[in-house]
């Protein structure tokens, strides 16, 4: 079992940037696959992007392609959400998710983990 908090989140203006994180308890976290997910208010909760266990494979939504970066550091037992060029409509709270996996998951419903969220607003 992981436990996952996330942290970093905050108000930015247009244009500008932010870096979230979710620190993962548990020894195993290098076993878990791991993904980033948003829901802004009243919408459902969507796909941000995915991180393989090993790094070595991500994946992104279209509408955060070119502007957001997930990366992970095994060894902290943290992953990271790098987000530039940010768009009011990026506004939303972001949870982090994990699932002990050797494949990489973009969907909500294949994750068995999720943090309590950081909330992002990004002001126009």
């Amino acid at each position: 079992q992981v436990q996952l908090v996330e942290s970093g989140g905050g108000l930015v203006q247009a244009g500008g940037s932010l870096r979230v994180s979710c620190a993962a308890s548990g020894r195993t976290f290098s076993s878990y696959a791991m993904g980033w997910f948003r829901q802004g208010p009243g919408l459902e909760r969507e796909f941000v992007a995915a991180i393989s266990w090993s790094g070595g494979s991500t994946y992104y939504a279209d509408s955060v392609k070119g502007r957001f970066t997930i990366s992970r550091d095994n060894a902290k037992n943290t992953m990271y959400l790098q987000m530039n060029s940010l768009k009011p409509e990026d506004t939303a709270v972001y949870y982090c998710a994990a699932k002990q996996t050797l494949a990489i998951l973009t969907t909500k419903y294949d994750y068995d983990y999720w943090g309590q969220g950081t909330q992002v607003t990004v002001s126009s």
